[in-house]
């Protein structure tokens, strides 16, 4: 499980160094692809292919359910990290999720989202903002 928010920089190549503490989760590589919202997702390869075994029940006759794989499949890298902890986002997904100098990492469950961090810190204000809707919405009391 992924938790924590990590405010880190990228560098001049587009290198995006992965916080020390969750590097171990990444030994054998990781996926990185389009997430939702404007921001990546960078899951386990375990975690990619749990993600992905999903789709597999996507009605491939609906419209939609093409463009989502399409959407994720067309973004995703295999990715390792480098002896610092460094991957190399490719500039296809830093534009789409506008990453310039400064990023947030957040830990997200099973995956780990990558946000401009101005763009993040405007969704946390939102999401701060609708959580207790949220949890009076649900069925049974969370808290």
């Amino acid at each position: 499980m992924f938790m924590g928010e990590f405010d880190h920089t990228l560098d001049g190549k587009g290198r995006l160094t992965i916080p020390a503490k969750l590097r171990h989760e990444f030994n054998d590589g990781l996926v990185v692809t389009r997430g939702l919202d404007q921001c990546l997702f960078i899951y386990t390869v375990q975690g990619f292919d749990a993600y992905v075994a999903t789709f597999d029940r996507l009605p491939p006759d609906k419209e939609s359910a093409r463009a989502f794989n399409r959407f994720v499949f067309s973004g995703a890298n295999k990715l390792f990290p480098d002896k610092q902890g460094r991957i190399l986002l490719p500039a296809v997904l830093r534009e789409f999720a506008a990453l310039d100098d400064d990023v947030v990492i957040i830990g997200a469950n099973h995956r780990l989202e990558v946000w401009a961090a101005d763009k993040w810190r405007v969704t946390l204000a939102e999401v701060e903002q609708d959580v207790t809707k949220f949890v009076e919405d649900l069925p049974t009391p969370m808290l």
